[in-house]
């Protein structure tokens, strides 16, 4: 039963002590804010509050059609967990990598990436786990020919089509969008392997991973001590449980950027993991050996043990794809070898060659 509507009372005027602890109130929340923002950034979010998400259109879309692309953006964090949900495993974990056009074209990186799975040892059936997040319409279109789970991301005002070189604005603004991306992923109940187009898989990295890790981590350069803070951390290869710790660390890692104005995620990243607040929220971070997880900076020397190679420590694309595929091809040489020479330690890469700094 609806309670009858209440009659309105004559104002009275405020006691002036009042009017002075609100004002106080007021100016200690103004105060207060931007710290809060600062250092701990909000966690639930949607597709649409984070960055200002503008979401692409799906391919039967209409330009014109107005209504429809409001209900396409009103239904993205759906679409997000149904492809997610398709592509999970058991435990709800995916394999996510990033897409944009310069990246996309045939013969070009992602190619290179998807034929490591089918080069890989016991890597192809991965492939049912992979989701493709597509930061421009063109490398969604190219994502749908090659693979089933791709999902289209887009953004208010920005292009994110082109090659970004390293440390440019639009680079900057691509990694960030990333680790934002990454939190919500997590905050849908998803654990995930982030694979950078780049890194060709050709091992299962599931027998290497820590069973105690929350956030797990390639390195440019590793000391040998999975929990040394020493380890120089690569942000391109990481393994991430979805909980609590993972999802405030993501909105704290995030954040950051306001602190360090000018760097990338990484730089951010090896300067955060000495802050008090990652221990205090009882992240257990682990830092994955080159012996498995190696790249260009510090490659895994042992064809037998790798698992993935980044070609990271390069700075182009036409250099990236041509090492990447020398890479390819010796990987190839060493898959026909018999087992007897397989075992010999002389086994060595060819790269990087355009890729050497």
């Amino acid at each position: 039963m609806e309670r009858p509507p209440r009659r309105p009372s004559a104002a009275r005027p405020r006691p002036r002590s009042l009017q002075r602890a609100a004002a106080a109130l007021f100016l200690a929340i103004l105060v207060a804010l931007p710290f809060a923002v600062l250092y701990r950034g909000p966690v639930s979010r949607s597709l649409h509050d984070s960055w200002e998400w503008d979401p692409l259109p799906s391919l039967d879309a209409s330009e014109e059609d107005g209504a429809a692309r409001d209900d396409d953006l009103d239904s993205q964090d759906l679409k997000l967990e149904q492809v997610l949900q398709k592509a999970s495993m058991g435990d709800n974990t995916v394999i996510l990598t990033t897409l944009n056009s310069a990246w996309a074209s045939p013969g070009s990186v992602i190619d290179l990436f998807i034929d490591s799975f089918r080069s890989g040892v016991r890597t192809s059936s991965l492939l049912n786990h992979l989701v493709i997040i597509a930061f421009d319409w063109n490398a969604y279109k190219q994502c749908l020919k090659i693979h089933p789970y791709c999902f289209a991301l887009g953004t208010d005002g920005v292009d994110f089509s082109e090659e970004k070189r390293f440390l440019t604005s639009g680079y900057l603004e691509m990694m960030w969008k990333r680790i934002d991306f990454l939190r919500l992923v997590l905050e849908s109940g998803f654990s995930f392997i982030f694979s950078d187009a780049d890194i060709m898989w050709f091992r299962s990295p599931f027998p290497y991973f820590y069973p105690d890790g929350d956030f797990q981590i390639a390195c440019d350069h590793y000391f040998g001590n999975a929990t040394d803070l020493r380890n120089i951390a690569n942000g391109g290869f990481n393994y991430v449980k979805s909980n609590e710790r993972s999802i405030e660390f993501y909105s704290f890692w995030y954040s950051s950027r306001l602190r360090y104005p000018g760097l990338h995620d990484q730089d951010v990243f090896n300067v955060i993991k000495h802050d008090p607040y990652v221990s205090d929220i009882g992240l257990k971070i682990k830092f994955l050996s080159t012996s498995y997880f190696g790249g260009f900076c510090e490659p895994s020397r042992d064809l037998n043990k790798v698992c993935t190679m980044h070609a990271n420590c390069c700075i182009g694309l036409q250099s990236k794809v041509h090492d990447l595929r020398v890479m390819m091809e010796d990987w190839r040489s060493y898959l026909s070898l018999p087992p007897s020479l397989k075992r010999l330690s002389a086994l060595a890469w060819r790269v990087p060659q355009n890729c050497r700094y």
